[in-house]
């Protein structure tokens, strides 16, 4: 045998890829599993960024190794994006870096700026990608807790009390996954200056800024981020493109510097034809973004009356992709309860607890399932009730 490197000690296979194996399993078995466990948008992109994709495929360098930096034109795309729904200004050509996937630029910037044996200051609950990352770079991952009694905000309070000396980054996530929390530009202000004083860089993971939320917000609109902070953002949510991974990575140009050093010996740039549909898709007119809540509003709905038939409470202010609820009284395990409905029912929910020990108690529902098979789900856990409760 081959043994694999020490660092594969502390890491698992993510849980969605071992989950949806299953789930596929049950599938090819004949059984009828309506998914509501991952947010894959099921929806398609806006035809014109098709068109431009399709049109790209005959471009003369459409099929060349691309810059590492993007084409010109996407980043000037994304500092107009930023510009127009954040009043930020960016300058595109230092401050602004492609990537494919955000969960990619996790990876980069971790490699970019932690040594072994650094701290890294993730939410819990939080995405698992943050603590895999952190663990194959060697560093050591700390959590910082998120309860709903603080709006699932980090208690400034609480970490001024500890140590810090050792942490290198730290994690945020708004809007909030898995909980859908948002934060103000005065939240973000409170939590810059706590970066600053530890000088610690913070990222702020952004994919679901215009997802069922009235006010978008940057963390680079506040004063104060230039230099200390980073933005990682992603056309996968709010574009429905997330099997096209592409995402960007924003800040101060020494920092959009070393993560370039790190993409540019991983990659050898997006494909050509992607980013001329990313450029499309950042031009879309305010009309996109309406009929897309449209959408989801209905879905929502539809989740919230499923919530209740499984007895389960949510919060009504939550935005993004997905429904946080906590489990029925009585239950105790989130992910026996998921496991109990996916085998009985074939009903996939998320457990909380893949997010974090401060997940256990709820489950998440994703909202990129199709109005009909939410009903076929709600219809399903009615006649099944008695059974799951037990």
């Amino acid at each position: 045998m081959i043994a694999t490197a020490d660092r594969l000690g502390h890491i698992e296979e993510y849980y969605f890829s071992r989950k949806l194996r299953e789930v596929r399993a049950m599938v090819a078995e004949g059984k009828p599993v309506i998914n509501m466990g991952i947010g894959s948008p099921d929806l398609a992109p806006a035809p014109v960024v098709m068109d431009a994709l399709v049109h790209a495929l005959e471009d003369s360098n459409a099929h060349q190794y691309q810059n590492y930096q993007g084409l010109p034109e996407l980043r000037q795309g994304v500092a107009k994006f930023y510009k127009r729904f954040f009043q930020v200004e960016l300058d595109p050509d230092k401050e602004i870096l492609p990537l494919m996937g955000s969960k990619e630029g996790i990876m980069h910037i971790s490699m970019a700026f932690l040594n072994k044996g650094d701290e890294v200051l993730i939410p819990d609950p939080g995405y698992p990608t943050y603590t895999s990352v952190t663990r194959l770079v060697e560093a050591e991952p700390r959590y910082y807790d998120l309860v709903a009694e603080n709006g699932w905000l980090p208690d400034l309070e609480a970490l001024e009390k500890q140590d810090l000396s050792k942490v290198k980054i730290m994690w945020l996530s708004y809007p909030h996954m898995p909980t859908g929390a948002v934060a103000t530009t005065e939240d973000f202000a409170k939590i810059i200056a706590f970066a600053r004083k530890h000088d610690i860089l913070l990222v702020n993971d952004n994919p679901y800024s215009f997802v069922l939320n009235n006010e978008p917000v940057s963390i680079l609109e506040v004063p104060g981020a230039a230099g200390v902070v980073l933005e990682l953002n992603s056309l996968s949510k709010t574009f429905n493109m997330a099997g096209w991974r592409v995402g960007f990575v924003l800040g101060a140009s020494s920092l959009i510097d070393a993560v370039l050093k790190v993409k540019s010996n991983m990659d050898s740039g997006m494909f050509y034809g992607i980013q001329k549909g990313a450029v499309k898709a950042l031009e879309l007119s305010s009309q996109w973004y309406a009929d897309l809540n449209r959408i989801y509003h209905k879905r929502r709905k539809l989740i919230y009356k499923l919530c209740e038939e499984l007895g389960c409470e949510y919060s009504k202010d939550a935005t993004g992709m997905f429904v946080w609820a906590k489990l029925p009284k009585g239950v105790t395990s989130a992910e026996a309860y998921i496991d109990k409905i996916l085998q009985e029912q074939n009903v996939f929910i998320t457990p909380g607890t893949i997010f974090g020990k401060n997940g256990e108690g709820y489950i998440r529902f994703s909202l990129c399932v199709k109005e009909d098979k939410i009903e076929e789900a709600i219809e399903r856990i009615k006649h099944a009730k008695v059974s799951i409760q037990e």
